[in-house]
């Protein structure tokens, strides 16, 4: 049996103790990345955030989809819902238009409390299709009896995501 040493076991104590932070006495907030850079005002995950690119809100997204795809994007929009289990995804809205976001290569996550909150993401959109059971999987992250239907999806793949705190 290999043993582990001591800096190694505090490692590891100092991971277990980041992943879950209480919010109040009634739900935990899982937070399984550390924001790269930190403010008074925000947090931002990922990687910093390009404020060089040129801004696109959600909404000519959605109705421009094709024009987008591959392109670098930086969007500014609401959070209606987080992936409740590691906070590996979340769904942007914009009035009617709304999209998922992911991570690139599943490299960060953003905390799980971050429903109702305007974040701002830089990131890539993508086409992609989803298999009935990538939208069952799905529909069950986000704990939702609404269904998430299989099909042609648009998505900003994020390389950072800028949360504001409180």
């Amino acid at each position: 049996m290999k043993r582990l040493s001591f800096g190694t076991l505090l490692s590891i104590l100092a991971t277990a103790l980041m992943t879950v932070a209480v919010a109040d006495e009634n739900s935990a907030v899982i937070r399984l990345s550390e924001p790269v850079e930190s403010t008074e005002d925000y947090e931002t995950f990922g990687s910093p955030l390009d404020e060089t690119r040129e801004a696109v809100s959600l909404s000519a997204l959605v109705a421009d989809s094709e024009t987008y795809v591959g392109q670098p994007v930086l969007v500014t929009a609401r959070v209606s819902q987080v992936c409740q289990k590691k906070g590996c995804f979340f769904i942007a809205q914009e009035g009617q238009a709304v999209l998922r976001v992911s991570f690139v290569d599943y490299s960060f996550f953003v905390p799980t409390d971050i429903s109702g909150k305007r974040v701002t993401m830089a990131g890539e959109l993508v086409r992609r299709e989803l298999t009935e059971e990538q939208a069952e999987h799905l529909s069950a992250d986000l704990g939702e009896d609404e269904a998430v239907q299989p099909g042609i999806v648009y998505e900003i793949v994020a390389t950072a995501v800028r949360v504001p705190r409180g």
